[in-house]
């Protein structure tokens, strides 16, 4: 801790900018606004396009049977699904836009959207 006695005021004044510069840019960057809608698909392709303003069940028909996605109070999940892990089942509720769920056996995933796309380490 010796390093720290060669701080001089100016030094402190940049680390203190700095941090301040994280401290406000993190939130904004991470910041993907309200989820709008869930988009549902099927073997790639888009099977249904959920307003999670309304709330409703749909089913939809995949290789191995039917897989049910619920919308309720703004939030989606699959409720149901024929697949041997139910891993997409146990995903719970998606509400923050750019959260999915994926049932890979049968083929269907539940995407939710928000008016802008949200940060990841794919999007960089």
């Amino acid at each position: 801790m010796l390093w720290l006695g060669l701080f001089k005021p100016g030094d402190w004044l940049i680390v203190a900018l700095g941090l301040a510069l994280c401290a406000t840019a993190f939130p904004l960057a991470w910041q993907a606004g309200a989820a709008e809608k869930a988009i549902v698909r099927r073997g790639g392709e888009v099977f249904s396009a959920l307003d999670l303003s309304r709330n409703r069940r749909i089913d939809v028909p995949g290789p191995l049977g039917v897989t049910t996605v619920v919308v309720e109070q703004r939030r989606v999940r699959i409720a149901a699904d024929p697949g041997p892990r139910q891993y997409c089942v146990r995903q719970g509720w998606l509400s923050r836009p750019g959260e999915i769920a994926i049932c890979a056996p049968n083929q269907v995933s539940v995407e939710v959207q928000g008016s802008r796309q949200p940060y990841d380490s794919l999007s960089y």
